[in-house]
């Protein structure tokens, strides 16, 4: 059995479970003891004199996929969903990773297309994103250099930690008197460091001396130094003896030794498992992995506060878009990314190494297979990375991939450049540039430079979205919404990181809140406005309303306008027709020569005193205020009807 996954389900059996064997299957007595192999052959023998229980069928699901069997635990898994689809996520996500070692991608991808409203909108999202990447056959992977480094033990060796100039590492290697685990048949996990030469390779390796020996499991460290301090889990344990919860189960606490290799335990809780610390000293926040059941999974990632690394907060756990039904473990931090490995189904193999990227508001981008160059069908996990040498990084994670020397070994890489692919991550919001009120279900569309439809997402009920793609050069944002005008924009390199770093805001305006009828017609509205006595020359007033205009058109950019313009009764009928047709046509000169096409404007007319709305023609005597009504300039919307 593969460690990480020894150390996800530490269990240590006490008599008491061996009293409650008796009233057991001695199928389901094999599988609680971890003898897949056994339990499956039982359960078989069972099957012919009674049908299984739901909860034995999955037991017997599971064994087939930790003894690799993927063919049979396709098949028993689905018999339990197709007799009842609503299955944990944790084993949905087994169906799936066995699904795919049998029928590939595709096959997943054709199930999925049926069945998944049984995965989340965050992991149907990263599964998409994860899954086109997988099937690029044309991309350009990182050269990384893996090498097998040369201190493995036939043990499990795995979980590794910069420590200066050196390394530390989790081991099942008995150099000490230690008990035997017995589900692993090793060693109870140690701590060990060793000399790293100068192309990175392991040499005179010994057990740590700068933390309290135990007599059980201690591993994952994470040397803060900053704080001089070393993170790590043990088992629970008190005066030398182990301590369990009412089920008879112990855990794994998460503590720290100080550089005096004082210990005291910082996460300790009989019925949860912490594994895989992490301390970022810029924020002072801990991350780890724990198996708290309220999670997304078997294993999710969190983290607390801390004030010089003592908890200050409570467990925060990172969300859907990082945490899945399967088992996330092992974060590790380098330049505002977070690497970390998960088991989910769209991976290669069984864990795979991912990267998310930390956004400045705290949420995490998509996270990014790492692809072949590190990632094996087989365990890939405890991801570190720091700069090296001039020109290149140098790395470690572990493996239980064909070729090692023990069960887990420690592997080393180079590289040039920082892995995992870019993304450009959005979260945004649509808004009503007339009301500044959301807009809900507006389309967003990401457009590449060739005018490819990248990516296209719909507002939420409050007028938010969040985009992830893989990173362009150049990309063209888009909104839009029926009756509404369209948001567009083109932005590159530097643009697009700066979107990235706050909330991402467009508005765009509803053709409703702009028009209205007005004698019969749709005209744009606009407050009246009037030219000076007798003149048709431009005025402040005037040309502030028309500025309005070029924006609607703007907007709209296939509106087609009548510009009328309307003189009041007083002065001769030539002369007021003369100064309606100039007032008018100013107008049109105004607009065309703030950038509205002469296309938008296929009239420009003046009237005179032909159209009067009141009484007041020619010989009637009226207040002032009654002959500005018949003063209007209108502009008429030709082709309303035909907008939208």
């Amino acid at each position: 059995m593969n460690t990480k996954y020894i150390i996800l389900i530490f269990f240590l059996f006490t008599s008491l479970l061996a009293m409650g064997q008796r009233n057991k299957s001695k199928g389901d007595v094999l599988f609680f003891e971890y003898e897949y192999r056994g339990a499956i052959q039982e359960y078989l023998k069972e099957m012919k004199d009674r049908p299984l229980t739901a909860e034995q069928t999955m037991n017997l699901a599971d064994s087939y996929f930790k003894i690799e069997d993927f063919e049979n635990a396709t098949s028993t898994y689905l018999d339990v969903y197709n007799t009842d689809d609503k299955i944990a996520p944790f084993h949905f996500n087994r169906l799936l990773q066995s699904m795919s070692k049998t029928s590939g991608i595709s096959g997943v991808q054709t199930f999925l297309a049926s069945n998944s409203q049984s995965l989340s909108p965050e992991l149907q999202e990263n599964a998409t994103f994860n899954f086109e990447l997988l099937n690029l056959t044309n991309g350009n992977p990182l050269d990384f250099k893996v090498f097998n480094v040369r201190d493995n033990s036939p043990q499990s060796d795995f979980a590794p930690a910069f420590y200066g100039d050196n390394i530390l590492f989790t081991s099942a290697r008995s150099l000490i008197a230690k008990n035997l685990y017995e589900p692993s048949g090793e060693s109870y996990l140690d701590i060990f460091s060793a000399k790293l030469s100068a192309e990175g390779d392991f040499y005179d390796t010994k057990r740590f001396a700068g933390i309290p020996n135990t007599e059980f499991h201690q591993g994952t460290p994470y040397f803060s130094e900053s704080l001089g301090a070393i993170f790590y889990i043990r088992s629970n344990e008190q005066d030398g003896y182990l301590i369990f919860d009412d089920k008879g189960k112990n855990t794994l606490a998460l503590g720290s030794a100080d550089s005096n290799g004082n210990f005291r335990y910082l996460l300790k809780d009989l019925s949860t498992s912490f594994y895989y610390p992490f301390y970022e000293a810029a924020s002072g926040k801990l991350y780890f992995a724990a198996n708290f059941e309220d999670g997304y999974g078997g294993t999710d990632l969190y983290y607390v506060y801390t004030n010089n690394g003592l908890i200050m907060s409570s467990p925060i756990n990172l969300g859907p878009t990082v945490n899945t039904p399967g088992n996330e473990i092992a974060p590790f931090i380098f330049e505002g990314s977070m690497y970390f490995s998960s088991d989910v189904f769209y991976g290669y193999g069984g864990m795979d190494i991912y990267k998310s990227e930390i956004l400045d508001d705290g949420v995490y981008s998509i996270p990014v297979n790492l692809g072949e160059g590190l990632n094996s069908e087989k365990d890939d996990f405890g991801f570190i990375i720091k700069n090296y040498k001039e020109s290149g990084l140098i790395g470690y994670f572990s493996s239980n991939r064909v070729g090692g020397n023990g069960n887990d070994d420690i592997y080393g890489f180079t590289v040039k450049e920082k892995p995992g692919i870019k993304t450009f991550a959005i979260n945004g919001s649509v808004f009503n540039l007339t009301t500044n009120e959301v807009i809900p279900e507006a389309q967003i569309r990401l457009i590449n430079n060739e005018g490819q439809l990248i990516k296209e997402v719909y507002s939420n009920s409050v007028g938010e979205f969040r985009v992830e793609v893989p990173w362009q050069e150049e990309v063209t944002i888009q909104a839009l919404k029926e009756r509404h005008s369209i948001f567009s924009d083109t932005y590159q390199n530097e643009a697009m990181e700066e979107i990235q770093k706050a909330p991402f805001k467009m508005g765009i305006a509803m053709i409703d809140d702009l028009v209205e009828e007005k004698e019969g017609q749709t005209v744009i509205k606009l407050p009246k406005f009037y030219f000076d006595k007798g003149r048709t020359t431009m005025n402040d007033a005037i040309a502030q309303e028309l500025d309005k205009v070029v924006a609607i058109i703007t907007q709209f950019p296939q509106i087609q306008l009548r510009i009328e313009s309307h003189t009041d009764s007083r002065g001769g009928g030539a002369t007021n027709f003369r100064l309606s047709q100039g007032r008018a046509d100013a107008i049109k000169e105004y607009l065309e020569s703030h950038g509205v096409a002469s296309s938008n404007i296929l009239y420009s007319v003046g009237y005179g005193e032909d159209k009067l709305l009141n009484d007041c023609t020619n010989g009637v005597f009226c207040l002032d205020n009654f002959h500005k009504q018949n003063e209007r300039q209108l502009l008429v919307i030709l082709n309303y009807d035909l907008l939208f």
